[in-house]
């Protein structure tokens, strides 16, 4: 659908967030996700009933107090970058516009800007950059650019990016565990730092979602939620609608994730390691598919 309707962000550029709760994170902790996966916790030749019970009894408590441990000691540091930005597609590009008024007190306020300017004003915007996305060639021949407004049409869109990360700490506390040959250690603490940063970035979507008024769509459950259960779609620099890595250098001026305490690897990889990156999309008919 092209006329889908547009959500108002409640400011233009970015924002740093940096008091986070370790608990609010954690509520959207894939468990199961990180006990099979990470922890390589299996069923084996358990059956159902007994691998539960050994789940209750042996693993939960352990992830329990491991949690508290984390807690406790600060080994996870969550922060968050964030912003919206004026928009429109052209073809398989992206075109992000900056507006002037960005230009002008960004240096000041870091780039957000409260009561955003109406469509009107966008008018004569300067383009700042262009993502090129890669189009399907087959099936129903979707590039990541189709859900947003065009180019000639008379709209101005918005689209929001984040990068998230639970902190260095964890890179140097992860090392000291493998480095004490602590290695069960390491693994259950570096597989929930890993799915930490996950679950920062499954949180700050739902906050997006809250920001832009389209989180009534979203469902009750937390399984569900983490198979997209909700209005539009979360898309990360390296995966099949968006594969080119390089794309995060653009991010990174877009964002400014110094300012977390990110940086950027000649392979266009996040360091620290437990940080991901994200577009976000939220036209009702954003899901994932395969170039």
């Amino acid at each position: 659908k092209t006329n889908a309707p547009i959500p108002v962000p409640p400011f233009w550029g970015s924002n740093v967030v940096e008091e986070i709760e370790l608990d609010e994170v954690f509520e959207y902790l894939n468990e199961i996700a990180l006990i099979k996966g990470q922890w390589q916790v299996y069923k084996g030749n358990k059956t159902e009933e007994e691998y539960r019970s050994f789940l209750k009894e042996a693993i939960y408590p352990e992830l329990q107090a491991l949690k508290l441990r984390i807690k406790s000691e600060k080994l996870l540091t969550p922060k968050v970058i964030y912003g919206y930005f004026p928009c429109q597609s052209d073809g398989n590009d992206l075109i992000i516009y900056k507006p002037k008024i960005i230009s002008n007190i960004e240096s000041a306020y870091g780039g957000r800007i409260s009561n955003p300017p109406k469509a009107d004003e966008f008018r004569n915007f300067q383009e700042w950059m262009r993502f090129t996305f890669p189009r399907q060639k087959s099936d129903r021949f979707l590039c990541l650019s189709d859900y947003f407004a065009s180019k000639t049409s008379s709209l101005i869109d918005v689209v929001a990016f984040q990068i998230v990360t639970v902190g260095s700490i964890a890179v140097e506390y992860s090392k000291k565990l493998y480095s004490q040959n602590s290695y069960k250690d390491y693994l259950y603490f570096h597989g929930i730092s890993v799915k930490a940063a996950e679950a920062l970035a499954e949180l700050w979507h739902k906050k997006i979602r809250q920001e832009l008024n389209i989180h009534q769509k979203d469902a009750t459950e937390k399984k569900k939620i983490f198979s997209q259960g909700y209005q539009g779609s979360r898309y990360s620099f390296g995966y099949p609608a968006c594969p080119n890595l390089e794309d995060q250098v653009k991010l990174f001026e877009l964002l400014k994730p110094e300012r977390i305490g990110i940086e950027l690897t000649e392979e266009f990889h996040l360091v620290p390691e437990q940080s991901t990156s994200a577009i976000i999309v939220h036209h009702p008919e954003a899901k994932y598919f395969n170039i």
